[in-house]
């Protein structure tokens, strides 16, 4: 009981405050500060407009101006959108091929002391996601016995929020606060190529190595972060464990009703605050009560290690394990690299994944091995394709099969 009404108290206290000092914001020059994740809105935009494309178009380019423009007069920052896949899988039991969208409009609006270094703003990130067949991409995996996810945000959710929050920069910029519907993949675990709409197409090379029982997207949550000094931060967070993106406000009773609640405390190195982002050592652990559909506790480790070295190349190695809980894996490694022959022009991503599938949520299952190469190319200021080849070895679903191909091309147009 008293652990309820401790997790309560500090949820309402703080609601969706995070506190992130060395994820910095985009400087008055335009110039990218890092911050913790890709996906974060203003660093999102920010990336898209500084892309070095291999062919210069000028159709799109009036609408660039007028959103510059409006930007700059406004403090009011647009980002939209679009992305495409299609998937392709050897030998599966069930459909062997997938396709889908997902539009989003998302952007940031400077109120407050906007040009200073403590700005206030409101950021927010709306998404359609649909498929195009039978079946979603992010389905797929469990096709074809695969016992894992590809392609996560791909599904047939239609409308839905990922996030709607209030950002308040605090001390020269040196922290910020945060208020709101989160996206907990924004801050935990996360390095260059966790992203699944720039980086690599499966989740064992995303947030957690599918050794995370992460909430979804939407979440009402607070969390802290800090430099204790020049190279040691420590981030630690509580947020809904039961949060729907498609009825996100229905997360304000089951903070009060429920009390289920996924929390987090990470501690990281990093050669300098303004290298967080690039340079990262750190460990993650997690904790996850039992959630309101019956899926069970449980706890986790998580460890990562990325460095980037002479603006070209990121070796990384990352993993996991968890005792219970809901998560695709119980143990989890994996190691890569991630190449940019030309900046902001595209990166190539090679990794290899070792996976144990959770007893609670798989028992009985073996290990299975992944591989995956994808090169994104920045064709054009606003387009971008990424081809990509998975191998699974040893689905844990379907032992049939002792060898899994995945091919995928995935299209993105931004503005």
């Amino acid at each position: 009981m008293m652990k309820t009404k401790w997790c309560i108290v500090m949820l309402i206290v703080s609601m969706g405050v995070v506190l992130v000092c060395g994820a910095s914001e985009v400087s008055t020059e335009g110039k990218l500060r890092p911050r913790l994740s890709p996906d974060e809105v203003e660093n999102q935009i920010t990336l898209d407009q500084k892309a070095n494309p291999l062919y210069e178009s000028r159709l799109l380019s009036p609408v660039r101006e007028w959103r510059d423009g409006l930007a700059e007069k406004t403090g009011l920052h647009l980002g939209l959108d679009y992305s495409a896949l299609y998937m392709h899988v050897s030998d599966s039991p069930g459909e062997d091929k997938a396709s889908g969208g997902i539009a989003r409009f998302y952007g940031y609006w400077d109120l407050v002391n906007r040009g200073g270094p403590n700005k206030g703003s409101l950021n927010w990130k709306i998404e359609n996601r649909h498929k195009y067949s039978d079946i979603a991409p992010s389905a797929l995996g469990f096709e074809s016995g695969y016992a894992g996810i590809i392609e996560p945000p791909f599904s047939d959710q239609k409308a839905r929020l990922t996030n709607l929050y209030w950002k308040q920069y605090v001390s020269e910029g040196k922290g910020v606060l945060v208020g709101g519907f989160l996206d907990t993949t924004d801050f935990i675990d996360v390095y260059l190529l966790s992203s699944p709409w720039t980086g690599f197409a499966n989740f064992v090379f995303s947030t957690g190595s599918a050794s995370m029982d992460l909430p979804n997207d939407a979440t009402l949550g607070a969390a802290a972060g800090a430099m204790v000094n020049s190279s040691l931060y420590v981030q630690a967070g509580i947020a809904d464990a039961n949060s729907d993106p498609r009825d996100p406000f229905q997360g304000f009773e089951s903070v009060m009703d429920d009390s289920d609640f996924f929390k987090w405390v990470e501690i990281g190195l990093t050669p300098g605050k303004d290298k967080i982002y690039f340079d990262n050592t750190h460990v993650t652990f997690w904790q996850v009560d039992k959630r309101a559909n019956g899926t069970d506790d449980g706890w986790g480790v998580n460890l990562s290690w990325q460095r980037w070295i002479d603006d070209t190349w990121l070796p990384f190695i990352r993993g996991g394990v968890t005792d219970d809980s809901g998560s695709l894996l119980e143990k989890s490694v994996s190691a890569g690299v991630g190449c940019q022959p030309v900046p902001m022009r595209g990166v190539i991503g090679l990794g290899f994944n070792w996976g144990r599938p959770n007893e609670a949520s798989f028992e009985g299952a073996d290990d299975q091995y992944t591989a995956e190469v994808f090169w994104r190319y920045q064709l054009t200021k606003e387009l971008a394709v990424t081809p990509s080849v998975q191998y699974i070895k040893d689905p844990a679903l379907n032992t049939d099969e002792d060898n899994l191909w995945v091919v995928g091309c995935r299209l993105r147009v931004a503005l």
